[in-house]
């Protein structure tokens, strides 16, 4: 198997030539950590070894930073030179620590000051994904509806750019891309009947360079002559407006709050669309383009080159925002560019990142929803007896999170394997009349979420992508909520919602390692070299998210199973488990 993953290198060292984008078989790696999936492929590998299985056992905490907040953590620190960047849940603080010091002092703290009202109209906590370095700025999303650029060396703001207005339920959480000198942003907001879209901004100024919607008109989704989809009912002029009931695609959803990753070879980025609104099904008739759907388009000026509708009309509010991780495989003797996506709907989807065209799309988690995906046709086949409506149906697997959420996987070119973690739950579901007020819940549903078979909630498994099955899987008594990184060192790191900091053999699964932290664990951790030479490893600990609401939100699922979106009774014992506190802890050998 060849393989080969974009670099993560430190892009302010560089001019945006060649060098920046080339993709090299097991590129050394610098040592840094620049964006959150560490590269454009969004591998989150780390060719660091000095820590490996036969010396991980032997970590132990160096020292540790608290954020003095207590909603939901899901950032990624930045390394760049010889500092650490923190990116905040809201406020969406900026710290920057510096490495060449004892402990990481604290060298200075950067505050946009977002809007206090914001945090009512976000859907799922607080949360924040984290930033990117690009050319001596840091560069990150506040919940507000702002982009913000910040000086690395100083933290001055050079520029704050304005691109949604929270009054109409839009906030923004992802982490941003930087391709080509544009700054690639989503919205979320799609329980809040807002309608979805992608932005490219000019990473010198903020100037607004593109936005392309998921819904409506060709014009707004940017779709044109070099719009090629693989599958015929991709095809066609107008379908974000004609897959709709008269002006719903308005309301439609399609945020792009997630994952961005990014070909330099064919000149792609590649995202994926979230869930159509309301929930409620029988309310919107239709596909409901181009809402759940992977994209890939130009990042210079955002046309759209291929897209593929994973879920039509999705009736379960399977999002396609997880993760496209980047890799070249030989499946069945033939070297393929392909695009490795978990699917929230539980299915493992490779495509051709050329041209969308499926390779395979096997299940990774139990699921219930699906009966097959034609690879020839392209055309998903579901289960009718759970397709939801305003009728109420049980039992449906997984549950509206997904068989994985956002919670992004990591490949090891040295195994050829993808970590996954990810969800074991199912949930009962209840169509209700949903009413589009502006910045008001838009759902029409209720939804109460449990444990799926075997009582566990979630797992940690690792995916074959060329045989397309699972090689193993460790069971979780949570949803494995957090990221993960893998290393050369053949060490995969991930964290669990009760608090326990993780490093597991990756050919095996066994667990080598185990750190408790003082909450649960829903963020990015990153591996790093440190200025003294030594390698590092670093996550966020800070319960909250969808996930973790009982938590975060102090709310009582026990007496409502309903809260958090239905997800609160799946977790009503986490507060008996965990409590609230961000804090960051960084490990290291003696």
């Amino acid at each position: 198997m060849h393989i080969k993953t974009a670099p993560g290198i430190a892009f302010g060292a560089l001019s945006l030539g060649w060098l920046l984008f080339a993709q090299i078989q097991n590129q050394p790696d610098d040592g840094q950590w620049v964006m959150p999936a560490k590269n454009f492929a969004s591998t989150r590998f780390s060719t660091l070894t000095q820590i490996n299985t036969s010396n991980v056992k032997d970590l132990k905490l160096a020292w540790t930073f608290s954020t003095g907040l207590t909603r939901g953590h899901e950032s990624a620190p930045l390394i760049v030179n010889d500092t650490m960047y923190i990116v905040t849940p809201w406020p969406n603080l900026l710290y920057a620590l510096d490495l060449k010091q004892p402990g990481g002092t604290l060298k200075w703290t950067y505050s946009p000051s977002p809007s206090a009202s914001s945090q009512g109209v976000a859907c799922c906590d607080v949360v924040n994904r984290g930033g990117a370095y690009y050319k001596g700025r840091i560069y990150y999303n506040t919940l507000d509806m702002h982009t913000v650029a910040v000086d690395a060396n100083t933290g001055k703001e050079v520029w704050k750019a304005t691109l949604g207005d929270i009054n109409r339920g839009e906030t923004l959480t992802m982490a941003p891309l930087i391709v080509k000198g544009k700054v690639l942003v989503g919205n979320s907001g799609g329980e809040m009947g807002v309608r979805g879209w992608l932005a490219g901004l000019d990473a010198e100024n903020g100037k607004l360079l593109w936005r392309a919607y998921a819904t409506g008109p060709d014009k707004d989704v940017l779709i044109g002559p070099n719009f090629k989809p693989f599958y015929k009912q991709d095809q066609g002029s107008e379908l974000g407006t004609k897959t709709w009931q008269g002006d719903q695609w308005k309301t439609g959803g399609g945020t792009g709050w997630s994952w961005i990753s990014y070909d330099p070879e064919l000149d792609l980025i590649y995202y994926g669309t979230a869930n159509p609104g309301p929930w409620n099904p029988d309310q919107r008739p239709g596909d409901n383009k181009w809402t759940s759907t992977l994209f890939a388009r130009r990042p210079d000026t955002g046309e759209a080159i291929w897209a593929y509708q994973t879920n039509p009309h999705d009736v379960h509010d399977y999002d396609d925002v997880n993760e496209n991780i980047l890799l070249d495989l030989t499946i069945n003797g033939r070297l393929r560019k392909v695009l490795a996506h978990p699917d929230r709907n539980a299915r493992m989807y490779i495509m051709d990142r050329a041209t969308g065209e499926l390779i395979s799309a096997e299940p990774f988690a139990f699921e219930n929803t699906t009966e097959s995906v034609d690879l020839k046709t392209g055309e998903l086949k579901l289960n009718p007896s759970k397709i939801t409506g305003s009728k109420t149906v049980r039992d449906i697997c997984p549950a509206a999170p997904g068989g994985k959420d956002w919670q992004p996987s990591a490949f090891s070119p040295k195994t050829g394997w993808i970590y996954l973690p990810h969800n074991n739950l199912c949930m009962e579901f209840q169509g209700t009349q949903a009413n589009y007020i502006a910045g008001t819940p838009y759902l029409g549903a209720k939804v109460r979420m449990y444990p799926g078979p075997g009582g566990h909630r979630g797992e940690f498994s690792a995916w074959d992508p060329v045989k397309a099955k699972t090689v193993w899987s460790v069971k979780e008594m949570f949803p494995a909520w957090s990221g993960t990184v893998v290393t050369a060192g053949d060490v995969v790191f991930y964290g669990t919602m009760e608090g326990w900091f993780k490093a597991l053999d990756a050919r095996t699964g066994t667990l080598l390692w185990q750190f408790k932290t003082g909450s649960g664990i829903i963020s990015q951790p990153v591996t790093y070299k440190g200025p003294d030479g030594k390698q590092y490893v670093a996550v966020l600990s800070g319960v909250g998210g969808w996930a973790g609401a009982t938590v975060a939100g102090g709310l009582n699922a026990k007496k409502d199973g309903t809260a958090a979106l239905g997800f609160g009774n799946a977790m009503a014992d986490l507060p008996d488990h965990t409590t609230k506190g961000g804090m960051l802890y960084v490990f290291a050998l003696p």
